[in-house]
């Protein structure tokens, strides 16, 4: 469970003081803001529909290398969302929507076979084994749903969510990546999801039945993505809502700005998505838990708080988007805890970076879970205490800005550790 804390102090506002004579002002910055939010969603756009194609060809000619290619894609379109996740938290829009495409974990039984040995009945959750693939039609909430035809509207309006259960997660990357690669069965062993490519084989040769349906499901899920991002990449685009509620008040812009970096260095990163699954050495707390891509969305998640405090970002055109910062901003008035931001957001970056160095050699993210792993757990705390030092740091730009109502989120895995295993 999160536990929110906030960050708030009664000094006034003084952006407009003899102190920031030489600053950028508030307003530009929040235009690069804005201007890399734009660009981060159209690079996740234009990937998505990149694997979009790639699940297009594997359903019209099922084969080891469709399905390859496919996953690539996957893994692809992955850098540039990750990135976008630091625009969570402090702007509505974005919280409305992004459980529709990054939710996790999943119970994944919800949608598709699973291993039956390992994966049982849920006492929390009546659905976690509804396996909607097999199943045209069946009882949700007390209503039939005939789902014979399987679109991206079933998904999005009647699965997603389905009683008000958050892990029945039906739509976005994980639900795409759970379809392309299947239950990771390893544990701590390496080896990620193992999906047969005849999964998708129509006819004669099809594996664990219902194939075709299943390439529905994968298609709708696919083709639901991209609709989703087409409209987030409009929310920030000239003119577009996001953009015009950043813009309109500079202190409320500047407020979910640092709410954001806070929140998902702090609760989101370090907290839920790192340290609590450390705390349980459970693989099933990854974040990309079926393709073994955990060690990649937590760097790139890093380098997009990094790069809304500089000011800067590299499209995946090699284009390089960047304007007056953050970073500028704190340095006209307070230099030293500039230089202070800056070297900790490298040192996480650094240790963002070797955890991504030892998973690409080999020590896979679910081995670091391991019980016992001295190598994996130390990978794993140095980035958790690098990104709880520079939301520290965070607390301090607010404080010199006298930003009130900064809130961010917390996690008990950090905040009230012993209640994790109550």
């Amino acid at each position: 469970m999160k536990t929110p804390f906030l960050i708030s102090t009664a000094l006034a506002l003084t952006l407009g003081s003899a102190a920031l004579a030489e600053a950028p002002s508030p307003k530009a910055v929040l235009e690069t803001y804005a201007d890399i939010a734009a660009a981060k969603f159209d690079d996740s756009l234009i990937t998505a529909k990149a694997l979009q194609a790639a699940v297009d060809a594997l359903i019209a000619a099922p084969s080891e290398a469709t399905l390859q290619a496919a996953k690539d894609a996957w893994l692809a379109a992955r850098p540039s969302y990750q990135q976008t996740e630091v625009y969570r938290f402090g702007n509505p829009i974005v919280d409305e929507w992004e459980g529709k495409v990054n939710a996790w974990p999943l119970d994944e039984g919800l949608i598709d076979y699973v291993d039956t040995s390992s994966y049982g009945e849920s006492e929390e959750n009546d659905y976690a084994a509804l396996n909607v693939v097999a199943t045209p039609v069946f009882t949700l909430s007390g209503t039939e749903v005939d789902a014979t035809d399987i679109t991206p509207e079933l998904l999005e309006n009647t699965l997603h969510e389905a009683d008000g259960i958050d892990t029945n997660v039906a739509t976005g990357y994980h639900a795409i990546e759970f379809m392309l690669w299947g239950q990771d069965l390893n544990g701590h062993a390496p080896g990620a999801g193992n999906r047969p490519w005849t999964d998708y084989l129509q006819g004669d040769g099809c594996t664990h039945g219902n194939c075709d349906r299943r390439a529905a499901y994968l298609k709708a899920a696919t083709d639901l993505l991209v609709s989703d991002l087409e409209y987030m990449a409009a929310q920030w685009a000239t003119g577009g809502d996001a953009r015009n509620d950043v813009l309109a008040d500079e202190t409320a812009g500047l407020t979910a700005m640092l709410t954001g970096m806070g929140s998902l260095s702090y609760g989101e990163q370090a907290g839920e998505r790192m340290r609590l699954g450390l705390m349980l050495n459970d693989p099933e707390e990854e974040h990309d838990c079926f393709s073994d891509n955990t060690h990649n969305s937590h760097y790139y998640d890093g380098m997009g708080i990094r790069n809304a405090y500089l000011g800067q970002y590299t499209r995946v055109d090699g284009t390089v988007v960047s304007g007056a910062s953050l970073s500028d901003l704190v340095a006209a008035k307070d230099p030293a805890l500039d230089s202070e931001v800056r070297a900790k957001l490298d040192a996480t970056m650094d240790a963002l970076g070797a955890l991504k160095e030892a998973a690409d050699n080999g020590f896979a993210y679910d081995q670091m879970l391991e019980r016992g792993s001295v190598r994996g757990e130390e990978l794993i705390m140095t980035g958790v205490n690098g990104l709880i030092d520079q939301a520290k740091s965070f607390e301090r730009v607010v404080s010199a800005f006298g930003l009130n109502g900064v809130a961010v989120e917390g996690s008990d895995s950090l905040d009230n550790p012993s209640s994790v295993f109550e």
